[in-house]
């Protein structure tokens, strides 16, 4: 199947490495907020669903609903297949679409979620319109966000990875660690002020640590490549 031609400025990929850090995202870890939402019956569209796992526990959320994981190539989307099969999910699909364009009816979908997809997008505000429009009357729109990293004992490694890879975002049309502003685009989307929750919260875990460490394997997977990429972006 051939990539969506859309407005995505992904900063990295769907390798291995890539995917193997954002599989161990699930809904406790991820989207626990979504968890007093969820009713058995609903259906659900998990925009920007890379591998899978947060689309699998949301679908094992609404036994009863249906589950509709979408992503804008579709590389992850084989894994994640294989993932619901081997768990005997059965009430979760997932198929390449375009968010800025989703090829849903209006009011499909009682709980649109996204986690971590707006800063990837060229035009975020379109997205959330599209994201409005195919939420039912009384739905729920749900997206998180990073807006700041930091961590201890500090690194220098780290420290450098993540200005470089906040500098390639930022001249690939991105928006990096927009958490603190997402409400602002959902106010330009069309959502009414009074509507829009907002909350804060921060990792304690290790595993994100270890996530990080995977996330810049990418860029040590292919030495010929990495070398190539860093001499362009410094």
């Amino acid at each position: 199947m051939e990539p969506v031609k859309e407005e995505h400025v992904y900063s990295t990929d769907h390798s291995d490495s890539v995917l193997r850090t954002h599989r161990w995202r699930t809904l406790a870890n991820s989207a626990g907020y979504l968890l007093p939402h969820l009713l058995p019956d609903m259906m659900v569209l998990d925009v920007g669903c890379g591998p899978g796992s947060i689309t699998i526990d949301l679908a094992r959320a609404v036994p009863e609903g249906h589950v509709t994981g979408v992503e804008y190539v579709s590389d992850p989307l084989d894994g994640a297949r294989a993932d619901a099969r081997a768990q005997a999910i059965t009430n979760v699909s997932f198929s390449v679409a375009d968010a800025h364009h989703l090829p849903f009816p209006d009011a499909s979908f009682h709980v649109v979620h996204a986690h971590q997809v707006l800063q990837h997008l060229a035009d975020p505000v379109q997205a959330l319109r599209e994201m409005r429009r195919v939420v039912r009357p009384g739905g729920l729109v749900a997206c998180r966000e990073s807006a700041s990293m930091t961590w201890h004992p500090e690194s220098k490694g780290i420290e450098a990875w993540l200005q470089l890879t906040t500098r390639v975002a930022r001249e690939k049309g991105g928006n990096p660690h927009p958490g603190s502003r997402i409400h602002v685009w959902a106010e330009q989307a069309g959502f009414a002020t009074e509507s829009i929750d907002k909350s804060a919260g921060a990792w304690n875990k290790s595993k994100l640590w270890l996530g990080m460490m995977l996330a810049i394997r990418v860029w040590v997977s292919e030495p010929a490549r990495t070398e190539k990429r860093l001499d362009r972006w410094k």
